[in-house]
């Protein structure tokens, strides 16, 4: 086991830098001998960041950065660090564990500290992370990652595994990533893109944005519109508080809001086509020759589809089969419904 406490380490010019500002790490030292598998980070007041990009040789830097307008002298930062804060960095069995956290249950106002944690490693490597007071990246990962942040964003980008987490003040943002995806916040909007497998995204305070995903798809939020295009496979989505636009879907579709309109666009219906809009109006577009069942009900519906339909057509409903039938696309809207073909 090998420990390693910052505080003893304070002469070495190996590992300190002088100049303490969030572009220069306050410490370094290097983990290329070290065969890093897990990551566990911990602090109370900065961000933190795990890339297994390979650009650079395995190494872990700490920053930090004074709560205050103005650079902080080594000195000053030591002596703070000394008296009112727990870091170090433990490395044992192929795991790293750096923690920072303040020894008393205090604020100390301006000379409180920002404590976070860049980690660079080899890309086979699963984290876990928590910090309360800043953001959390990850990027270029394969294995299972958790992290938790309640004051900042989340950005993951080229991670393949088991991918959980969550904050309650920031946006998330998604990119090249599977196959399973768990993300939730509750301050912020979501955006995920070229993303695959078993995805759930879930906010209270923001819109989602979905570009170029494909299979199960979860995507909730109660306080903003959702936009979606190019999605392949299952998606269930919904808005409390906004619009609804997907476009280029292919697959089975379950969309709702109760303030809002909704545009949806099918080039290929799958198993259903689910549609619920409160408020507003409906716009629906499905491809030309496939066969569905229809039921679409609102204040009016009008109906413009090419091919042979069979069954009923009256001012506040539609329900029979087009081009034989088939899958089932079921419309409920208080406001005009218009569906038609392309």
């Amino acid at each position: 086991m090998k420990k390693y406490f910052l505080f003893l380490l304070m002469a070495s010019s190996v590992y300190l830098s002088s100049a303490q500002d969030n572009k220069t790490p306050y410490y370094t030292r290097s983990l290329a001998n070290d065969g890093i598998k897990r990551v566990f980070l911990n602090t109370s007041g900065g961000s933190i960041s795990v890339s297994g990009a390979g650009d650079q040789q395995p190494h872990i830097d700490v920053y930090v950065t004074g709560n205050r307008i103005g650079q902080l002298s080594k000195e000053e930062i030591k002596k703070r660090l000394e008296e009112n804060y727990i870091l170090d960095i433990d490395i044992h069995d192929g795991e790293l564990h750096a923690t920072a956290k303040s020894r008393r249950n205090f604020n100390w106002g301006n000379k409180s500290l920002s404590i976070g944690f860049k980690v660079y490693v080899n890309n086979q490597t699963a984290t876990a992370l928590n910090t309360s007071g800043g953001s959390i990246h990850l990027d270029n990962l394969t294995g299972a990652q958790t992290f938790e942040t309640s004051g900042g964003s989340i950005s993951v980008d080229k991670v393949n595994g088991v991918i959980k987490g969550e904050t309650s003040g920031g946006s998330i943002h998604v990119s090249n990533a599977k196959p399973s995806i768990d993300l939730e916040t509750s301050g912020g909007s979501i955006t995920a893109d070229n993303c695959s497998g078993k995805i759930r995204l879930e906010t209270s305070g923001g819109s989602l944005n979905l570009v170029d995903l494909k299979g199960t798809i979860d995507a909730r939020t109660s306080g903003g519109s959702v936009s979606g295009n190019n999605i392949d496979g299952e998606i269930i989505t919904g808005t409390s508080g906004g619009s609804v636009n997907l476009v280029a879907m292919s697959g089975s579709v379950d969309a709702s809001t109760s303030a809002g309109s909704m545009h949806v666009q099918m080039l290929r219906v799958g198993k259903y086509v689910k549609i619920d809009a409160s408020s507003g109006h409906v716009d629906l577009q499905l491809p030309a020759n496939q066969g569905v069942d229809v039921d679409l009900r609102g204040n009016r519906v009008n109906f413009s589809l090419n091919g042979k339909f069979e069954g009923n057509k009256e001012k506040e409903r539609v329900n029979g089969k087009l081009n034989g039938g088939g899958s089932l696309v079921e419309v409920r809207g208080d406001g005009t419904v218009n569906v038609s073909s392309k």
